[in-house]
């Protein structure tokens, strides 16, 4: 009995100590729980209990450079619900309904569900809000956000943007400093239990949001005015597919003003069609400038040295380039000229010849050196970089028509910030559109300097080039551009519209003039872009020159840039207007000739036109051949594209001097005529000749040779 006595003695201790070791770590277990994992584990269980409900921050303001408000925030309220503490719901729904003007069975459902949080709705009138707060729902809870407002309407509307319905920028400004304007978002914390559902008398915390910083821009609000003024005026006038004018300081690269038709306004931006708000003309439209690009060339020659101004140069109205003649924009040509007089008749054989004794290393060097083929860096999303022919590739054709504007693709920012260069001492310098970031106190966060990308061409080169602009603008092509009391320089340029599938469209053009002020020291840099202006007029001269002087005066007297007296004047202002009494003309028969040939013989008579519809060839006209009319008539030109329906029996050969076979194909099979080709090439002679009567379904025999001649960009 005893030794069984032991025994039990010995299993109860052994099952003390066994418990007692269990209980050990029983208690280690919890105090680690507690006092290592605690802190965790609390935080893990407050968010496994809690939903966080962001609540989006003010966003800061846009000014211009003088401190105007641009685009500024408006404090709104938006509504909420926590459904758990709605009580009488079908009474609730029915006031908010009436309130907020909402459908009350939607918003019956909404505060009945089983969630811990609900939108009823978001950023409501001001009076509403006050309505809805007077009527003390319980459950029903208001916080307050913020409406994006832009004060001006659609001035710079696309330099601006607009944001969406979160408040996140989409495009412009507000899209690329979106981290800054932003700010930091709020939330709002609700609890429920482990199953997801409202805890009954909870406390519900709202955390502010951090109202974003502001951005302060190199955008006058004066000068855009200007721009805009100009630009509806034009767009009244010309009916262009689309026109941009970019106002810049060419020593610092900042930009004054940048304005596009068609344009919209940021606070309605979904009401215009996404081809107008997606895309803004000044930094995503490539084209081929035509004769503004000449001042590139001229940069180049006379950096190079392989041009100076006792240089002479004959225009016989053409000049053989490999196998092509590339025509001057004036029929027969200027003749004998000296180096001042080519850049001032912008003369394309004259600038030819300078650009082909530049040389196509020489001639690609100044390309990427004023930053052609790439993007210049401009704090706006979408910007293209525009088209060159890689140098490996290039021709001495290309070369040839480069020269003068074609064969090269840019954008309208980046002809402008290259000619800056051209003229501001020759330093090419980043576009600017923000000063600085400040914050709510308007203490600045950072700020932004001129940034000078490489020096380009040499102070005196510059200075040579802004000298012989001004003679364009006093004696040559820009005389409707000139600028009483300032010294003027600029260029004009009319090019041909390139088509999609290659080759120029007939009867379409970009109007262009870029210039500065004052000559002496620039400035004010503006360029005019109007795309395919109607009526007609087309000429840079006539188009774009005029909108050029309007913002350049208005905006050199608002910056203060003292007048000068008894500076040179043109000889003939407006000397593209027809100054006497028009006179009557007798118009032509238009009728199945090739649309760059009609539109030559009206002009050519002191006639406007307006093109209808497409296509290579006029099937119509209005007035009819042999109307008397005075001197600017505008005859309406009819086009299409499929073969006339017309019963004549008869039509009239075109003139097919130039065409290509493929060309020429076309034009006769859209006319119901068949080719007879001869040789390869361009069209030289033909039989029926031009204007001949023919049956429908007769041959045109066509010879063509390798050699033809080729029209550059005109004026």
């Amino acid at each position: 009995m005893q030794s069984t006595s032991i025994i039990m003695r010995k299993r109860i201790t052994v099952l003390f100590f066994f418990a007692a070791f269990l209980l050990f770590i029983l208690v280690s277990r919890l105090a680690y729980i507690q006092f290592v994992q605690g802190d965790q584990l609390r935080q893990d269980a407050l968010e496994n209990r809690t939903r966080d409900i962001p609540v989006e921050a003010k966003r800061g303001s846009i000014f211009d450079r003088k401190g105007n408000e641009l685009v500024t925030s408006v404090s709104v309220d938006s509504v909420f619900a926590i459904p758990s503490q709605v009580t009488k719901p079908d009474e609730a729904a029915a006031k908010i309904a009436v309130v907020l003007d909402l459908d009350v069975d939607k918003v019956h459902k909404q505060i009945t569900q089983k969630q811990s949080f609900v939108w009823i709705k978001r950023k409501v009138d001001y009076q509403q809000a006050q309505e809805l707060k007077a009527l003390k729902l319980e459950g029903i809870g208001f916080v307050e956000e913020s409406k994006r407002y832009y004060l001006k309407g659609d001035l710079a509307a696309h330099v601006l943007g607009f944001v969406g319905v979160d408040n996140q920028g989409l495009t412009g400004i507000e899209n690329t400093f979106e981290n800054d304007l932003s700010g930091t978002a709020g939330r709002i914390v609700v609890e429920r239990d482990a199953a997801g559902r409202e805890i009954s008398n909870a406390v519900h915390n709202y955390f502010p949001p951090v109202q974003g910083h502001n951005l302060v821009l190199t955008i006058d609000e004066t000068v855009q005015y200007f721009v805009e003024r100009e630009l509806d005026k034009l767009i009244d006038k010309f009916q262009p597919k689309g026109a941009v004018v970019t106002v810049m300081d060419p020593r610092t690269g900042e930009i004054l003003a940048m304005g596009n038709r068609p344009t919209f306004d940021p606070n309605h931006w979904s009401a215009a069609p996404q081809s107008t708000w997606d895309r803004n003309v000044a930094i995503w439209y490539n084209y081929e400038p035509g004769s503004t690009f000449k001042i590139i060339i001229l940069s180049a020659a006379l950096e190079e040295m392989t041009v100076n101004k006792n240089d002479r140069f004959y225009d016989p109205g053409y000049v053989k380039v490999a196998d092509r003649n590339i025509r001057c924009w004036k029929a027969g040509g200027h003749g004998s000229q000296s180096f001042e007089e080519v850049i001032q008749n912008s003369c394309n054989p004259g600038f030819i010849k300078i650009g082909l004794n530049v040389g196509i290393p020489d001639f690609y060097k100044y390309v990427r050196g004023f930053g052609f083929g790439t993007p210049t860096g401009v704090i706006l999303p979408g910007e293209a970089q525009g088209i060159t022919i890689p140098e490996k590739k290039a021709t001495t054709l290309n070369l040839a028509t480069m020269s003068i504007g074609q064969s090269i693709a840019v954008t309208p920012l980046q002809l402008l910030t290259a000619v800056s260069a051209s003229i501001n001492g020759g330093l090419l310098m980043e576009p600017m559109l923000v000063k600085a970031v400040t914050d709510a106190d308007g203490k600045v966060v950072h700020e932004y300097q001129p940034k000078s990308v490489r020096r380009v061409v040499s102070e005196e080169t510059s200075r040579e080039v802004a000298s012989l602009l001004e003679g364009v603008v006093l004696y040559g092509s820009g005389r409707n551009a000139y600028v009483d009391g300032y010294r003027v320089g600029g260029k004009t340029g009319t090019a041909q519209v390139v088509g999609s599938s290659g080759g120029y469209v007939s009867g379409r053009y970009v109007s262009s003039f870029i210039g500065f002020a004052p000559v002496e020291d620039p400035q004010v840099a503006i360029l005019v872009t109007v795309i395919e202006p109607q009526g007609g007029v087309y000429f840079g001269s006539q188009v774009a020159a005029p909108t050029f002087r309007a913002v350049m005066q208005d905006t050199l007297q608002y910056l203060g840039v003292p007048e000068q007296k008894d500076l040179p004047k043109p000889k003939n202002l407006n000397f593209w207007e027809n100054t006497r009494e028009p006179e009557e003309v007798r118009v032509p028969q238009v009728v199945n000739v090739p649309v760059n040939q009609a539109v030559q013989d009206l002009r050519g008579i002191g006639l406007n036109f307006m093109i209808r519809g497409e296509g290579p060839v006029v099937y119509g006209q209005i007035p009819e051949a042999g109307a008397t009319v005075l001197e600017g008539t505008t005859v309406i030109l009819e086009l299409k594209t499929g073969p006339e329906e017309e019963s004549a029996a008869q039509v009239t050969v075109p003139d097919l001097a130039g065409l290509t076979i493929k060309q020429v194909g076309g034009l006769l099979e859209n006319m119901g005529l068949r080719l007879e080709p001869v040789g390869t090439g361009f069209a030289s002679r033909q039989k029926p000749g031009p204007g001949e009567k023919v049956d429908r379904g007769a041959f045109v025999r066509v010879e063509f040779e390798p050699t033809a001649e080729r029209q550059g960009p005109t004026d």
